[in-house]
This record gives C-alpha cells, sequence and structure tokens, in this order.
C-alpha cells in the first residue's frame, strides 16, 4: 500500500512542499530512501524505527521505500520524521480511516516517540498558509512561535503516539489559540542616553541616524563612550510592528535563535567580533546555507566595534549589503537570498593608538602609520556611511556632574515624530525611511532651493566627494528636516548634513 503525506523543507525563508510517498509491499525486508535525502533524513530510519515501537506500535517487516518528492530538490533535517512516521503507519494500514490530506507533519522523532522541535517552523507555517494549507501538526515545543500565525488549525503533539490518536479520533488534541503580538518595553537595553555624559554631536548623530535609518560612524581616541552610545541604539528606535516581528523572527527561526518569547519583540542589536569571518557575517555553510550576522540584524542594528580590525574581506562583503537591503548566498548546496536591511553603527580609532586630532591627547604615531591604518577601511565602504562623527574625550567635570543628560525615552519621541513623517511620506510605497530613497524619491522629495544646492556644490567640489556621498548627504539632510518638522529642506539642514562627511576621505 502507499500512503502520501505532506512536509515542508525551507530553501532561505521560504518553505517548499515536500510529498513525503511510503510504499509497503510483501518481500524482502528493506528500507530504502530516494528523493535526494541527506545524512540526516537518512538517519531517521533507525529514528522512525524506534519511535514507533516505543509508541507501541507495530513496525513493518516488508520491503519499504520512502519517496521525497520532488526529487530534485536536496531534503535536510530531521523535520522529516514525523511525516515518515505517519506515512508508514498509513501505509502498513495501522491508520484506518486517518484522513491525512490536508495536514502538514512536522517535527523530529526521538527514540522514546517524543517530538522535538525544529528550526525555521515560522517560516514554514507561512508558506504552507500562503500555499493553501490550514492544518498542522507540529511539536509542542515549537508552540510558541507558531501562536502568533492566525487562519490556521494548529496542533501541538508531545509524542507520536498523541499524533496517532488525534488520526484516529481517539483522543484529539487541542488546537494552538492565537496570541496578540504585544511590544515588551520593560525589556529594553539597560543602556539609556541619560548615563552618557557629554558628546553632543556625537548624541546628535546618533538621534539623526535613527530618525532616518542612516549608518553612522564614530571616531575617536579610546574611553570616549562610542561603545555606550552604540549600545542605547536599541532603546531610541522605534517599537516593532507586528509585521517587522514577523519578518525578523523567521530569520531568527532559522538560525534557531529564538528565545521563550517565540518571537522577536526587540530590534536586533548584533555585535559580532572584530575576529568574524566573511562567511559568519554574510552567511552560508558547508551543508546548509544559513543566515549571516547582517541577516540576523535585519530590522535593527549592526554595531562593527573597532572597524579597521576587521578583515578587509569581511567588510568589503557589507557593500552590496547595505546598497540593496538584502543579500544573495551562492553555495554548493544552493542559493538562496535573506534580507539585510539593517543599520550599520561602527566605531574606529583614529589612528593606531587612538589619539590623533585629541584635544587633550598626544598622539605617538607616525605618518605612515596613520595613513596604514586608515587604510584598512576603504573608500566606497566609507562612501556608503552617511553620518561619520568625531568623538572626543570628555572633560573631568561632566563626568562627575550629577546632572543627567537628555533620557532616551524623550530622544525616542522625537525620532517616532521624524518616523511618521517619513511613514507618510512613503505611504503606498515599499520604502520605510528616508534612507532607502533612491534617486527618483530623491528629486521628488528633497527638492533644493538654489542657496541649498550652492552650498552643496561647493561641499562637493571641496570635498572631492562622490555621486553616492553626494545623495546620502541630501537623504541625510532631509531626515534634519523631518525633525525640524520643516517641510522644505534649508541651508541649515546641509550645512549640518555636509559636517557628518568629515572622515569621508580617512583612507
Amino acid at each position: 500500500m502507499i500512503a502520501k503525506i505532506t512536509c515542508y523543507t525551507l530553501s532561505g525563508l521560504e518553505g517548499v512542499p515536500v510529498e513525503v510517498e511510503t510504499d509497503v509491499n510483501k518481500g524482502i525486508p528493506a528500507y530504502e530512501m530516494v528523493g535526494l535525502p541527506d545524512t540526516a533524513v537518512k538517519e531517521s530510519k533507525e529514528r522512525v524505527r524506534s519511535a514507533i515501537k516505543n509508541s507501541g506500535m507495530l513496525f513493518p517487516m516488508h520491503k519499504i521505500t520512502v519517496n521525497f518528492a520532488p526529487a530534485d530538490i536536496k531534503k535536510e533535517g530531521a523535520i522529516f520524521d514525523l511525516a515518515i512516521a505517519v506515512s508508514l503507519l498509513k501505509a502498513s494500514e495501522q491508520l484506518v480511516g486517518a484522513d491525512v490530506r490536508d495536514t502538514v507533519f512536522l517535527g523530529e522523532l526521538a527514540l522514546d516517540g517524543s517530538l522535538r522541535p525544529v528550526n525555521g517552523l515560522l517560516p514554514i507555517l507561512i508558506s504552507a498558509k500562503g500555499h493553501g494549507y490550514r492544518k498542522f501538526i507540529i511539536p509542542a515545543g515549537n508552540a510558541r512561535e507558531a501562536r502568533f500565525l492566525g487562519g490556521a488549525e494548529i496542533y501541538p503533539a508531545d509524542s507520536l503516539i498523541q499524533v496517532v490518536r488525534q488520526l484516529i479520533g481517539a483522543q484529539p488534541l487541542e488546537a494552538l489559540e492565537t496570541a496578540e503580538f504585544a511590544v515588551h518595553a520593560g525589556k529594553r537595553s539597560s543602556a539609556d542616553l541619560s548615563f552618557v555624559r557629554g558628546q553632543p554631536m556625537a548624541r546628535r548623530a546618533l538621534e539623526i541616524a535613527v530618525s532616518g535609518g542612516h549608518n553612522l560612524l564614530m571616531v575617536g581616541p579610546p574611553g570616549t563612550g562610542k561603545t555606550m552610545l552604540a549600545r542605547c541604539l536599541p532603546t531610541v528606535m522605534p517599537d516593532l510592528t507586528f509585521e517587522e516581528a514577523l519578518e525578523i523572527t523567521k530569520i531568527h527561526s532559522v538560525a534557531g535563535m529564538l528565545g521563550e518569547e517565540g518571537i522577536i519583540t526587540e530590534r536586533p542589536f548584533r555585535t559580532p567580533h572584530h575576529t568574524a569571518t566573511t562567511v559568519s557575517m554574510c552567511g552560508g555553510g558547508n551543508r546548509s546555507v544559513h543566515p549571516g550576522e547582517i541577516s540576523l540584524a535585519h530590522g535593527g542594528v549592526l554595531f562593527l566595534d573597532e572597524l579597521p580590525e576587521y578583515k578587509r574581506s569581511t567588510l568589503e562583503a557589507l557593500r552590496q549589503p547595505l546598497e540593496d537591503g538584502v543579500i544573495t548566498i551562492a553555495r554548493s548546496a544552493g542559493v538562496v537570498t535573506y534580507p539585510a536591511r539593517f543599520m550599520l553603527c561602527a566605531s574606529m580609532n583614529p589612528c593606531p593608538c587612538g589619539n590623533y586630532g585629541s584635544a587633550n591627547l598626544t598622539c605617538t604615531c607616525s605618518p605612515a602609520e596613520i595613513r596604514r591604518y586608515r587604510a584598512k577601511v576603504s573608500g566606497p565602504l566609507l562612501d556608503r556611511i552617511d553620518l561619520q562623527v568625531e568623538v572626543d574625550a570628555v572633560a573631568y567635570d561632566d563626568l562627575s556632574s550629577e546632572a543627567r543628560a537628555e533620557s532616551s525615552a524623550s530622544v525616542k519621541e522625537r525620532v517616532d515624530d521624524a518616523r511618521k513623517i517619513q511613514r507618510n511620506r512613503f505611504e503606498g510605497s515599499a520604502l520605510t525611511v528616508n534612507a532607502e530613497m533612491g534617486e527618483r524619491e530623491i528629486r521628488g522629495f528633497c527638492k533644493l532651493n538654489a542657496e541649498c544646492d550652492a552650498i552643496l556644490r561647493a561641499a562637493f567640489e571641496k570635498m572631492k566627494l562622490s555621486a553616492r556621498a553626494r545623495a546620502r548627504i541630501i537623504k541625510v539632510a532631509r531626515t534634519i528636516a523631518d525633525l525640524d518638522a520643516s517641510e522644505n529642506i534649508q541651508p541649515k539642514h546641509v550645512y549640518e548634513a555636509v559636517s557628518y562627511r568629515i572622515y569621508d576621505k580617512l583612507g
């Protein structure tokens, strides 16, 4: 007898339907799998055999052939275990009368028959729902992430025997109730701008960067607060919408990095060590294509501390995602595209000793050493960083002062107001912030009067800026105007935007 069960596999963030066909016939006992299964899928033979026996059912001692269709797609992972077990029981006539045609079965089996959670369940459920499926049986350990998907019947199960009882109607499973998404503001980072002493220009640049989704580079001596400022970024960023949270959660689900909430409620803040490889930054792997740091930072912040210490090839790999907001990874395991629309925040010293240009400290580096150090960060990468700001040492009186600076909550209110203006501006389009504008939007929303154009022309010629740098200055000026609630870009907005390109030619 032949049984057909629906399961799913992942290609990037998209679920691909896989039909598990099992044929049980008389003959010399054998157990074959076809349809491009990888090692983890082939090893399911023993997991499924033990799970069926330890659940009190009979494992068919016949010639068994399991086919995964379509056969030209490689099948990876242990997510097929439950589908294989159900198809075996159905083909061996142990599930008489059970209707499995419109149900998707997902989960890994333990030897005792219990169901273990799997990675990437949420994107699979969303894709399957888009393909018309409405009924799912999943491991109970994945219930937290699945509960936010509405419009579907989702049945969490602890074991194979529970699934069998559900299918034959002996003991129905309880359907998962849909949960409401809520941002937990109380779990925001413990950092707060009120604890940052001095650095008015850096604070202002940080506010502008978050308001318009711009990239930010802070340059200054060690111990001046660059890292502390960066860690305050999540506290001033807008709250996640449900759609944003779902998209970010899909990425983290594939990476197996979901917490107890089951859904991401805060914007990501990723800070990989400077020894990170290009593969760990961009994504990939030997056997499957996993999301890297830039995809895990999607919707949030990627913070690169001590920027010149990263490998040149790793930094150069950021150039394309910074422009396109996605990254396409081509490996022997396949080609997938992950979203990578993040805000890049980086920090660096102005020279090897860190004191070059400081008003209070003396630099001990030679000009050649400074040039070599700065050359580690290429001009094309710097060109893609909208705001480049100097962070100098803080005076002792500022550090010892009891007065608290403006809090993150106050800054966030202005950021939210600026983001609201941008949402209204880009209503009906795929754009959300000023940093995403292309040439068409710049011409439509960032018109410069004669005085503003003259200021920008002078900066362009004197600083020898590129066309990309010019466009980014205009977008930053548009964000500054939004913070001022100004309908048009004014000369003061252009002046301020130009002032944030002072390190444009570090290399």
